[in-house]
């Protein structure tokens, strides 16, 4: 999903099928060759103009979903991807749910633990507001492209749910954050979803307008209803061609990356996102790491 967007130009990419077993169906999608937008941890966080300029796609993006009634809720800078142009793209919707009215209202853990929000992880709270957990996500996510990690670091999931609940936000001492990005960002990552600061109020912040000098556009103005017609699923789909893309689709799909599998450039190490160890994966999609190897086919199976 890219961060601007027009009528059915969101996606700008077309759903390839081809039949590795009769029982498996994968889509590929657009290849974006510049991968993830940062690997967190890093020693060299972005600047604030950089920083600024990315998390104002991600406000545009998020904006966008919620619009659509869908939230995302799994936010994180592995699941930002830069395009060619250097616009972000928001993917990976494994968890991602619709909703009808005005806000999805969730139960369940799931997404990446080092971004959850604290009343995802409540001992007491039954359900949630979908749209307050994806502004969370975002806040830890515009920390970590500043700072280098995330707020909330632990090697122990219980002690990382701990943090998040009980832990106040800190900025390292090293760290020259002008004092309206560490409003914002303390704004976001409120820890009661009735108080945190809303999209809404995110566009209009100081920060992000860069105090009124450059105003994000209006909701009404860059979100249009997506209504797909029949024709258009029908046109969606479409068979791989050759063997080789096949083997470049079932690598993909094995390493779990957007990326060129056969770019030695854009190899990245398999676990690097943001956060220690497995609480950087998707807790809503473990099953289906474990079951990531597809199984083999043949040339005639391929071109079938």
């Amino acid at each position: 999903m890219p961060c601007r967007t027009s009528p059915l130009g969101e996606a700008n990419c077309r759903l390839l099928h081809c039949r590795f077993a009769p029982y498996i169906s994968p889509c590929v999608f657009e290849l974006v060759q510049r991968g993830q937008v940062m690997e967190v941890p890093t020693a060299s966080p972005f600047s604030e103009d950089e920083a600024r300029r990315l998390f104002r796609d991600i406000v545009l993006g998020i904006e966008y979903l919620h619009y659509q009634k869908i939230v995302h809720r799994d936010v994180k800078p592995s699941n930002l991807l830069l395009g060619d142009d250097g616009c972000l793209k928001i993917a990976d919707f494994g968890v991602s749910n619709s909703f009808e009215g005005s806000d999805a209202f969730l139960t369940g853990t799931a997404g990446t633990p080092a971004f959850l929000a604290p009343e995802a992880i409540s001992n007491t709270q039954q359900n949630f507001h979908g749209k307050a957990l994806d502004v969370w996500a975002m806040g830890i996510t515009l920390y970590c492209f500043v700072i280098g990690r995330c707020p909330f670091v632990d090697d122990h999931i219980l002690s990382l749910h701990k943090r998040i609940k009980n832990d106040p936000v800190e900025f390292p001492q090293q760290t020259s954050l002008s004092p309206k990005l560490q409003d914002l960002i303390l704004h976001m990552l409120d820890k009661d979803p009735a108080t945190r600061i809303t999209l809404p109020d995110i566009k209009e912040h100081p920060w992000v307008t860069q105090g009124g000098v450059a105003p994000l556009p209006t909701e009404e103005s860059h979100c249009v209803l997506v209504e797909v017609t029949q024709e258009e699923v029908q046109n969606s789909v479409k068979h791989i061609p050759s063997l080789a893309s096949l083997i470049m689709v079932k690598s993909m799909l094995r390493k779990r990356s957007f990326s060129n599998p056969f770019d030695s450039n854009a190899r990245r190490e398999e676990y690097s996102m943001s956060a220690p160890g497995e609480h950087l994966i998707n807790q809503g999609s473990k099953e289906s790491l474990r079951s990531s190897d597809l199984p083999n086919v043949n040339e005639d199976e391929a071109v079938a």
